[in-house]
């Protein structure tokens, strides 16, 4: 049954298209039609005015709706990704922290039976560790923090479920790590470093694109008795194409260091993330880590030391963007779908409402709130 969208501002790779519609088949974009006009024998969504918009496409997130991805169970995966979906999440890589070797290889097996799901949101795992800097632990548990290890990461890899990993590229043995990541069609980021500006480089070289939360958790300008000595945060600034992602909720980074890194990077080169964790969408009090507090609209360390993550959603981002940053509705709406998926290598099926590709779509309101979401053709908010 063909589904269409009426009366809606419609983002195209091209720009707005006011008084247009999207027709849906099944779980695919048919068409977007220069026209409004009601099809016949087609479902008729009113989009009432708002802003049509690919879906978001979440590339780290610890969880949602109470539930940690840690946990590494079928009930916590789906409940969590459901409550992202609510928020504008229509494909999702969950995030695992820093874990044992029990934790990761239920989190694999969760997720590769959800990827193996006609239309499933998951589109692989994320690891955020354990291969990092204790100087820049941030919220990881120092304990699971390690330099990489061959049999470990070769033997991982090699199941097909990991999408994306981190890595502090100043670790012996990060270098070769980068190298067996991009072999197996894995997303090498850089995070959790105290690096120099030659661990970038390196790291860029053997093909990492990809900086983790950008700004947190990295080395930046600071001084070295009376000199002036660069860190990760300038060297990212000084490679082009090298890919960012920013906590957009406004507290991780200030809306003003937002508008920098979009000046430096452009929308090509910039997206969002909320890296958020299990109290996300949700009454949860607590997070999946005891040693980590609620407070300020955020999640620290007990001792206030660092943050721990984001209590963000995906609609949370666009209007920090757009209503504290000042950043126009397209750019923001193509920093959580387009950029994603071209980072991701998904761009060919998903990040923009064109015929062929996966019927993903959100929509806004004025005021930046989810109104509407359609995962693979399915609306599972209306």
């Amino acid at each position: 049954m063909l589904k269409q969208i009426i009366n809606g501002r419609i983002l195209t790779p091209q720009g707005w298209l006011e008084g247009g519609s999207v027709i849906v088949e099944d779980d695919k974009i048919k068409e977007v039609s220069n026209c409004g006009l009601p099809l016949e024998g087609a479902e008729i969504i009113d989009a009432k005015g708002c802003d049509v918009v690919p879906g978001g496409i979440e590339l780290h997130v610890h969880g949602g709706g109470g539930r940690d991805f840690m946990e590494g169970t079928e009930e916590a995966f789906r409940t969590a990704v459901e409550t992202h979906m609510q928020h504008g999440t229509t494909a999702i890589y969950p995030t695992m922290s820093c874990s044992t070797p029990e934790m990761y290889e239920a989190a694999m097996a969760t997720t590769k039976k959800l990827m193996s799901e006609p239309g499933s949101p998951v589109m692989g795992l994320h690891l955020e560790g354990p291969y990092f800097s204790t100087k820049m632990a941030g919220a990881q548990r120092p304990e699971w923090i390690t330099a990489p290890k061959p049999e470990d990461y070769n033997r991982m890899l090699a199941t097909g479920t990991i999408k994306r990993w981190d890595v502090a590229p100043e670790l012996p043995g990060a270098k070769e790590f980068i190298q067996a990541c991009v072999a197996a069609g894995c997303v090498a980021a850089i995070g959790h470093t105290n690096g120099a500006p030659e661990d970038v480089y390196m790291a860029y070289e053997a093909g990492a694109r990809h900086a983790t939360h950008f700004t947190n958790a990295m080395s930046s300008l600071h001084k070295n008795r009376e000199f002036k000595v660069a860190g990760v945060v300038e060297a990212v600034y000084s490679i082009p194409d090298f890919n960012v992602e920013v906590i957009a909720d406004g507290i991780h980074v200030p809306p003003v260091v937002m508008k920098m890194i979009y000046n430096s990077k452009g929308v090509e080169h910039m997206c969002f993330c909320t890296d958020s964790l299990a109290v996300a969408g949700s009454d949860a009090t607590r997070t999946f880590n005891e040693n980590e507090i609620i407070e300020d609209g955020v999640c620290k360390l007990a001792d206030r030391s660092a943050l721990a993550g984001s209590i963000a959603t995906m609609d949370r981002l666009v209007r920090t963007a757009v209503q504290q940053a000042g950043f126009p509705m397209d750019v923001a709406c193509r920093m959580i779908s387009e950029t994603p998926a071209k980072i991701m290598g998904i761009y060919d099926r998903k990040g923009s409402l064109e015929p062929g590709k996966d019927a993903d779509i959100i929509m806004f309101d004025q005021d930046q709130q989810v109104t509407f979401v359609m995962q693979a053709g399915r609306v599972v908010r209306k």
